[in-house]
């Protein structure tokens, strides 16, 4: 019979990581949540979802600093760090695509 091998550790998920993932997927929601209504509106936005996505640029930038804080930390796993990360830079771009949208088209 086969011996199973099994490897144990004491590392844990990253809490600032998850923490970022936590904002990146906050901040996803709320980009299409603003993006779906202005469109169903026919293409006028209300002043609060311009505060939305100022506070969704704020909460990326603290997102990212979160991710690379947890990615930083040693004995951890770093799974939820990364996609903190790229969760938050996704954002940032889809506000940055929003934006210039607006301003070119």
């Amino acid at each position: 019979m086969l011996k199973r091998k099994y490897i144990y550790t004491n590392k844990h998920h990253s809490n600032k990581g998850i923490m970022s993932t936590i904002l990146g997927i906050i901040d996803l929601i709320s980009i299409v949540y603003v993006v779906y209504n202005t469109y169903s509106r026919g293409g006028t936005a209300p002043l609060r979802y311009a505060s939305g996505c100022v506070l969704v640029l704020f909460f990326s930038f603290v997102g990212i600093i979160l991710g690379l804080v947890g990615r930083q930390e040693s004995e951890r796993f770093h799974l939820f760090a990364y996609a903190g990360i790229i969760l938050n830079i996704v954002a940032i771009m889809g506000i940055s695509g929003i934006l210039y949208a607006g301003a070119y088209m």
